[in-house]
């Protein structure tokens, strides 16, 4: 009973806020009258309260999530500092010299093989090769170690040369990340979500890197691994940004956005830019990728589409001719036919679209990127094409 009464009143309250509201408006002599109603007031202030409320779920979601990353950080750097404690290591010294010395060098092969996998070249060629506090600290660790078993002393040294390395070799791969998710946004694109979309299909059998199943990758190298995966997820998404030009005509015709229709006079939307330039023009691919399309399209007349992953795709119209099929893999620069005037289109032409995750997006970011994220993202396409060494050659212990 009093909870309907309860809610009684405060049905009451709220139908004595949201009344009909009536507005007059005077002009040239003339009065005229404007009437919100309580239902559309209500529906109003309920859909405001329900947009900050779904804004503050996503907010909260977002602190929570970045919460529990930097926790993980913190945790995994914790544990890494215990392990590389001179304490610890004196007493894996103690127990077994022969243990520390298999493990030293199966740590040798994991860093063996995220270099060649993640870098193809040695760390240091960008500055990073300097002593730092805690590589002094590491030597100071190597001095009491060989002081309490001087039998341990060389094995030590190589432990610390082998961190060394692991944490600068980390250092490059933060940098080299930066810089790649700097260069991703100067696309006006974001490049969590992008490298979310190249993360979302994973899969494949379990085969364990190390013979004993239960052994764990030491905390220093999981930290490099997890640098690692997040540089080569970053550069390999900003490898696949179109950036080059799809014709060498700088003629352009139409661009992206609001324009007169050429046909009909009256107003369009245009999802793409237009090149004019000569009749059998060489057509370039803007990026390497996929042909998911090669043949007629309603209103584009003949068509390539290429995907470039990560919910990209460049979409070149108005072809005189197609050089290319469907399914075939294509690289930057490859041409894929020869412009023309084909279907909806009122002279020779290049209709050029860059479209994410299905909807068209202004292109021309895209071909009007710096030198400098040019620079980024050939230093990315080198690294990511070097030819790695076969993982049936890498030893495991």
């Amino acid at each position: 009973m009093h909870k309907e009464k309860t809610r009684q009143g405060l049905k009451a309250r709220l139908d004595h806020m949201f009344t009909d509201r009536e507005f007059f408006m005077r002009s040239h002599g003339q009065v005229r009258f404007l009437t919100i109603s309580a239902i559309l007031q209500k529906r109003v202030v309920y859909s405001v309260a329900a947009a900050l409320a779904v804004w503050l779920l996503i907010t909260l979601a977002m602190m929570i999530n970045q919460l529990t990353v930097t926790g993980e950080r913190l945790a995994l750097a914790q544990k890494e500092a215990e392990v590389n404690s001179t304490e610890n290591r004196v007493a894996s010294y103690k127990q077994s010299i022969d243990g520390v010395a298999a493990d030293l060098k199966q740590r040798q092969d994991v860093l063996d093989q995220m270099t060649e996998q993640f870098i193809g070249e040695q760390p240091g060629a960008d500055g990073t090769t300097e002593i730092n506090q805690s590589d002094e600290q590491l030597s100071e660790n190597t001095r009491k170690i060989s002081a309490a078993f001087p039998e341990a002393a060389q094995l030590a040294r190589l432990e610390a040369r082998q961190i060394a390395f692991a944490r600068r070799l980390t250092t490059v791969a933060v940098r080299r990340t930066e810089q790649a998710a700097a260069a991703i946004r100067k696309f006006g694109l974001n490049p969590e979500k992008l490298t979310k979309n190249s993360t979302d299909a994973m899969g494949g059998p379990f085969i364990p890197f190390f013979n004993d199943k239960k052994q764990q990758l030491h905390p220093t190298l999981e930290r490099l691994s997890l640098a690692l995966q997040k540089m080569d997820a970053l550069e390999r998404t900003l490898i696949a940004i179109p950036s080059g030009r799809p014709a060498t005509t700088g003629m352009m015709s139409s661009s992206y956005g609001y324009r007169r229709d050429p046909f009909t006079g009256g107003g369009a939307m245009h999802s793409g830019m237009d090149f004019k330039g000569p009749h059998g023009q060489p057509i370039l691919a803007a990026a390497g990728g996929k042909v998911t399309h090669a043949g007629w399209k309603s209103g584009y007349g003949k068509t390539v589409e290429i995907t470039h992953g990560n919910g990209l795709m460049t979409r070149y119209a108005h072809l005189s001719r197609i050089g290319v099929t469907a399914g075939q893999k294509v690289e930057q620069g490859l041409q894929l036919g020869a412009m023309g005037s084909t279907g909806r289109s009122t002279g020779t032409h290049l209709h050029f679209e860059v479209r994410l995750n299905g909807k068209a997006i202004n292109p021309r970011p895209f071909l009007e990127a710096n030198t400098d994220v040019l620079k980024v993202k050939a230093i990315a396409r080198q690294r990511a094409s070097t030819p790695k060494r076969a993982e049936s050659g890498t030893s495991r212990g």
